[in-house]
């Protein structure tokens, strides 16, 4: 009897053994099943906010394009948030220049309270991320959703921010509120933040990149010899560059508006009435030419386009200097005029000797008179027609030397054997001072060379004064050597002042008259091509284009011409030729 108690308590025991088992095992899965069931729900809920993640994003990729409104950002941010978060009112607070934007939209009614108390934490977020006190700044308000209801007075009692920063700098600030208590939580403070966060870093970009292109461009207008003004549908200036400043004389004028513009051209060109018809009738308006600033210039007025074509931006307002056109037109009527005067006055000499030669018995005294006189004239106008002829070989490129080992002193010599009969006549002297140490040859185009010659002592015979003196001097330099010094060794009491550097070895000539120098002012002018200077060649007379042509002449040696001049005292021509 004992045993089939002893066995029943075995078996009793091993019962209750196995259902305390079954019962922690029923337990632990049980628990097991509500952990799993409870990351079901965090990994759904997770999910739901990361689709919702990258839905917003997607939302703000496909809305935002290359678009740097940042309002219309927050409002595509905004929008959204019903999907994934529950709010009495979003709202924005977005800082512009003049004033603050406060938008609000309300999904559920609420108190006028309630806006003002959203309003004032917002302005005192503000205020304590950029540490300035809006109180007296403007507030613009819109109100969008759900009406007021004064009736309503719950409080605030859930709320968060989200400051907008933008390159680095707050811009406004982003607020979601409710009247329940305790709604949101660190998650979806996250989600928002890293929306709103990732909008802003693509608008920063693109800002960057934009500002990045603006540079260039800016950089480029302002490099424009042209003036440049652009500006919007509504006349606001956009772009101005400081050639367009420095033409109405507005250089030292940082902020201009296109009032300036109309006060400076009033009277003589009307530029809100051709920005007007230029956008109505998209056409381009070009002026004729007008006076400002001592300067003429030629204004174009063209809408800007932008797409198909049919959308304006704007207006661009084009200052194009045609002073210097002007100048040269001015230059060619009088070359042209210089030149048909040049050569009529010869050819009338050459007329009237051989009319009165036809007409009259004359002496054989007189007709060698005559034929010298013609003999003159004649040479006059072929001199001129070479001098044209040589011009138009050195424009067109086909002016050529001929080079050769020649003696510089032969064609010193020849050059004042040439000009013996017309200094005598012009009661002028000329001498030459020639250095021991000229070399016997040198390598260039003695025909050339000779035509420099003749162009420089015959405007010395021109402009000298009675009984004055024309000296030519020419000299060998060596490279780094000092002018001063090596005349000086030469027994040359040497005339040129100016301090000539970094020319190799070289023979340097120099042609001095003593007459009534040049100006320092036309100095500049005195080797371009149909320039004269009025006080010397207005005078005397002849083309100025000699001087032009030596100076080509010389250039293509390799060699450098100037010109150095004492007013009432003396000039001195001066031109070298390596050697």
């Amino acid at each position: 009897m004992s045993e089939y108690i002893l066995i029943a308590s075995i078996i009793l025991a091993s019962a209750s053994i196995i259902f305390v088992i079954f019962l922690a095992f029923f337990i632990f899965v049980v628990n097991k099943n509500k952990k799993i069931r409870a990351d079901l729900e965090k990994r759904e809920e997770d999910t739901k906010r990361k689709m919702y993640e990258i839905a917003i994003l997607k939302e703000l990729g496909d809305r935002m394009g290359y678009s740097l409104n940042v309002q219309n950002i927050i409002d595509i941010i905004t929008g959204s948030l019903r999907q994934f978060i529950g709010y009495s009112a979003v709202s924005y607070m977005f800082l512009e220049p003049e004033k603050i934007i406060f938008k609000v939209h309300l999904e559920k009614s609420v108190s006028r309270k309630f806006i003002d108390n959203i309003k004032e934490r917002m302005l005192g977020s503000l205020s304590a991320l950029l540490n300035i006190d809006f109180k007296t700044k403007r507030i613009e308000e819109i109100l969008s959703g759900a009406i007021l209801a004064e009736e309503q007075e719950e409080p605030v009692k859930s709320f968060f921010n989200i400051p907008l920063v933008i390159a680095g700098k707050v811009v406004g600030v982003l607020t979601i509120a409710d009247i329940k208590a305790g709604l949101y939580k660190e998650e979806e403070m996250t989600i928002l933040y890293k929306i709103t966060q990732q909008a802003s870093q693509a608008v920063t970009k693109l800002q960057e990149v934009v500002a990045i292109e603006q540079g260039k461009f800016n950089a480029m207008v302002s490099s424009m010899a042209e003036g440049v003004v652009m500006t919007d549908p509504d006349y606001r200036i956009l772009v101005v560059n400081p050639a367009a400043k420095k033409a109405v004389g507005l250089e030292n004028k940082k902020e201009l508006t296109i009032f300036d513009f109309i006060d400076k051209l009033s009277g003589k060109f009307d530029v809100r009435g051709k920005i007007e018809e230029s956008v109505k009738l998209d056409k381009i308006f070009l002026s004729e030419e007008i006076a400002l600033q001592n300067s003429f210039f030629q204004i174009a007025v063209s809408p800007v386009k932008y797409g198909n074509g049919k959308d304006i931006l704007g207006c661009v307002i084009i200052f194009r200097d045609i002073t210097h056109e002007k100048e040269v037109e001015r230059i060619k009527e009088d070359f042209t005029s210089m030149i048909v005067h040049e050569l009529r006055s010869p050819l009338d000499t050459i007329k009237k000797m051989v009319e009165m030669m036809r007409n009259s018995k004359v002496k054989k005294a007189e007709q060698s008179e005559y034929f010298q006189i013609m003999h003159h004239s004649s040479s006059d106008m072929l001199e001129l027609i070479n001098n044209l002829l040589d011009m138009a070989k050195i424009e067109a490129g086909k002016f050529e030397l001929k080079k050769q080992p020649s003696d510089i002193k032969e064609i010193v010599k020849d050059c004042i054997s040439f000009f013996s009969i017309a200094s005598k006549d012009a009661k002028v002297k000329i001498t030459s001072q020639l250095a021991k140490n000229i070399p016997d040859k040198a390598d260039f185009d003695p025909h050339t060379i000779s035509q420099v010659f003749n162009n420089l002592v015959s405007n010395a015979v021109k402009f000298s004064k009675e009984n004055g003196k024309i000296i030519i001097q020419v000299l060998f330099h060596k490279k780094g050597g000092i002018f001063e010094k090596e005349s000086e060794e030469s027994g040359i009491k040497w005339f040129l002042k100016k301090k000539i550097t970094d020319i190799p070895d070289s023979l340097l000539m120099t042609v001095t008259n003593e007459g009534k120098g040049v100006s320092s002012e036309e100095i500049d002018k005195l080797f371009n091509k149909f320039v004269q200077v009025k006080t010397v060649f207005g005078k005397k007379g002849g083309t100025g284009l000699g001087l032009a042509i030596s100076k080509s002449i010389i250039e293509s040696h390799g060699g450098i011409i100037g010109v150095e001049s004492t007013e009432g005292e003396k000039t001195t021509f001066y031109f070298t030729i390596p050697a």
